[in-house]
């Protein structure tokens, strides 16, 4: 009996303890959340651009607000710091996804915030966790008469002219914000006969622009195609400019391949400026855009008609049904190594890309699996100065197409012209030692081009990063990156010799030659990263997409990147843009009929 009686006390003191660890658990948790101080605390990070300030507030122990009091970042990317905050507060936790396609500016975030959390004394761990960011609630199953695949200008422009025809339309993003490589892009539109020439007087014709096309491509182009695109550019410019409110700067740049300066400058040159304004439209026009939403297949009826799509997002299967048409907009596959290497090997991992992660050729695959015709897909294009560290686009650098800088290597020579096709200057690039370049100006280049204002955050980058250098004298700016000096001061006296007399003897650079004038100086580093895929889907002059047998597949049309056989070898600079606008709208007026 006593033995029994010594059990049932040990099981009742187990049980006992196990029931008070289990009672105390909440107290702890208060314990822990007790132990951050309300109040508001000042953090710093730093960004693509620079520094990134937040101001958190803590109230009850968990983060009610924070607040961005200083960024530098690339308007539209500087979106993923409002979706993070969001995350944050609706978790409770610092510890969110970074957003895909803004790493740089997610990362100098969540740094800022850790500070300034770091001020309040208490660890991390005392915050806690709410639960999961809740996602939108979806359907397993839509219908609408078209269906675009993709959010950059191309798609945008598709679904916008589609719904002015009377279509509905749903617009799908795999990624969390829509603008796709447009929005990261400069934004410029090469239109001939446009209102800054008339003004200035250029001669400039559809004719002229068809030839240039044709001839930076290496005449590989689809004649047909090039026509429309020639022919429809510039009224795509006044479409954007008139209808959707798209504001453009006073001048225009003259991008390597062209025969004449026709490329019109968005407002910030920037292509945020497009993407913001379409997207105000589309939102006009409430027409749903499902982002974070993935396509994965296209669905065919027994007729082979495309019908629809499948689409994942997160954990859930969608089918997306097209009364009339599917639009592939997807863009290139800039973005994904493997495809790059398959059809092209020369474009390893050696070499960086300007492109949002976004950009892996869903569109191109899908379309391939019920037998699209794929045309063109080794052509792809490096453009020549890009961040030596990120491979991103670098839009300081704009001042070549102002045609006020120069081009030189490690020994301080010139060795190509600044205004050739980007496929000639970034094979000449590779040639040189280390397998960069040094782009040089001067102050006066500066402050005409605007370029240290308009794109300040991406300048206060490149010098904070070493990439750039700005001094008083020549020899200072080429000592920084271990130029020589000494030969770079001659190229600078033969250059300005040249401009003197109105000719460049050496590389016959055209446009109008600037000689350079008082410091300071500056020198920034660069080489070239991948920045456009030629090839794709073989569409005709409708915007159908072709099948392997020649036919059209009927309710599959596609437009951007996503297509080739426009730009042949190689895309002249700001050609994309009005290419993207030119077949989105004939895309979009002919998958709502």
């Amino acid at each position: 009996m006593k033995r029994i009686l010594s059990v049932l006390l040990v099981l009742i003191l187990i049980l006992g303890m196990t029931g008070c660890g289990q009672a105390q658990t909440p107290e702890s948790t208060d314990e822990q959340t007790s132990e951050v101080k309300d109040g508001t605390y000042e953090g710093t990070g730093v960004g693509r651009g620079g520094n990134i300030v937040v101001e958190l507030t803590i109230s009850n122990g968990k983060i009610s607000d924070i607040n961005v009091k200083e960024h530098h970042e690339t308007s539209g990317l500087s979106d993923a710091m409002d979706i993070m905050k969001s995350d944050m507060i609706a978790t409770n936790s610092i510890d969110v996804d970074s957003v895909s396609g803004a790493t740089i500016t997610s990362a100098g975030f969540r740094t800022a915030v850790k500070d300034a959390f770091a001020k309040t004394g208490a660890d991390s761990s005392a915050l806690v966790s709410t639960g999961t960011v809740e996602r939108e609630k979806r359907e397993s199953e839509y219908t609408a008469d078209v269906i675009v695949v993709g959010a950059g200008g191309a798609g945008l422009s598709a679904a916008i002219t589609a719904a002015d025809n009377g279509a509905d339309v749903i617009v799908l993003e795999k990624m969390p914000m829509p603008g796709g490589n447009t929005l990261i892009s400069g934004g410029e539109y090469a239109a001939p006969g446009n209102w800054i020439q008339v003004k200035e007087g250029i001669e400039d014709s559809t004719e002229q622009f068809y030839n240039d096309i044709l001839a930076g491509g290496d005449y590989e182009n689809d004649p047909s195609l090039v026509r429309i695109l020639a022919e429809n550019a510039l009224d795509g410019a006044n479409w954007l400019k008139d209808y959707i409110g798209m504001e453009f700067e006073d001048n225009m740049l003259f991008f390597g391949g062209h025969s004449v300066e026709r490329s019109l400058v968005p407002k910030n040159a920037s292509g945020y400026e497009m993407i913001s304004k379409l997207t105000a439209k589309l939102n006009e026009k409430n027409i749903p855009l499902h982002k974070n939403t993935a396509a994965t297949e296209l669905i065919q009826n027994q007729d082979g008609k495309v019908t629809g799509v499948k689409a994942q997002y997160g954990d859930q299967t969608i089918t997306y049904n097209a009364n009339k048409a599917v639009i592939m907009a997807t863009g290139g596959f800039g973005a994904n190594l493997d495809m790059r290497v398959k059809y092209n090997k020369d474009m390893d991992d050696s070499i960086l890309s300007t492109n949002t992660v976004g950009s892996t050729g869903d569109g191109i695959t899908m379309a391939e699996k019920i037998g699209a015709q794929l045309v063109d897909m080794g052509f792809i294009q490096t453009y020549p100065t890009c961040d030596t560290q990120s491979g991103s686009l670098l839009y300081v650098g704009d001042v070549r197409m102002e045609g006020r800088s120069i081009l030189v290597n490690k020994e301080g020579h010139r060795f190509v012209e600044e205004l050739e096709r980007r496929d000639v200057i970034s094979n000449a690039v590779i040639e040189q030692t280390g397998g960069v370049s040094y782009m040089f100006w001067d102050e006066s280049a500066m402050k005409d081009s605007g370029l240290a204002v308009t794109h300040e955050a991406e300048y206060n980058g490149l010098i904070l990063r070493k990439q750039l250098v700005k001094a008083d004298t020549i020899g200072e700016a080429a000592d920084f990156f271990d130029i020589d000096a000494a030969e770079l001061k001659k190229t600078v006296e033969k250059y300005n010799q040249y401009a003197k007399d109105g000719k460049d003897l050496e590389f016959n650079k055209r446009g109008e030659l600037v000689p350079f004038g008082e410091g300071p100086y500056y020198i920034m580093v660069s080489k070239p990263s991948v920045h456009h895929t030629m090839g794709g889907l073989k569409i005709n002059t409708d915007a159908n997409v072709m099948g392997t047998n020649g036919e059209v597949i009927d309710g599959l049309f596609a437009a951007g990147e996503v297509t080739g056989d426009i730009h042949g070898t190689n895309r002249l600079g700001s050609d994309a843009i009005a290419d993207i606008t030119v077949f989105g709208r004939i895309a979009g007026q002919n998958a709502s009929k």
